[in-house]
């Protein structure tokens, strides 16, 4: 089966123990190309105008030059994260089935009031990656 299709990243950034072994989760689950890599970030395009970031935890603990002047100040992140990825209407079977097919395992399904439907499961730091078709918020 091939990739199901994603319309784009619903929440941004995490913080993960290993950017390396992290940048090989998701692109090998999602095909995501890395615009930026190196061993602190590595930023995936997700979809036009949509960047899903991977920072390696207290790997911003100072501030960050960038090379067209000013600084990215320090931050950093812990615990249970969690973000989301959006997929069309009808493809939450062909995801399910996708992951299941790669040994990833599904924590939970949840049929929202509003029409969507959501799918989660962890990557290799245990952060709570969701899948949701349009209807989950009101303005998707």
């Amino acid at each position: 089966m091939n990739r199901p299709a994603l319309t784009g990243l619903l929440e941004t950034g995490v913080y993960v123990t290993d950017v390396a072994k992290s940048r090989a989760f998701y692109e090998g689950l999602f095909g995501f190309k890395a615009m930026v890599a190196d061993e602190r970030i590595c930023a995936f395009d997700v979809a036009p105008g949509t960047v899903f970031i991977l920072f390696r935890r207290e790997g911003t603990s100072e501030p960050v030059a960038v090379h067209g002047g000013g600084i990215i100040p320090p931050h950093d992140g812990g615990g249970r994260q969690h973000f989301a990825f959006s997929i069309p209407e009808g493809a939450m079977a062909d995801w399910k089935t996708y992951l299941e097919e790669r040994n990833v395992a599904i924590e939970s399904e949840v049929d929202w009031p509003q029409g969507g439907r959501s799918l989660y499961f962890r990557d290799p730091d245990g952060l709570l990656v969701e899948l949701a078709t349009p209807g989950l918020w009101s303005n998707y």
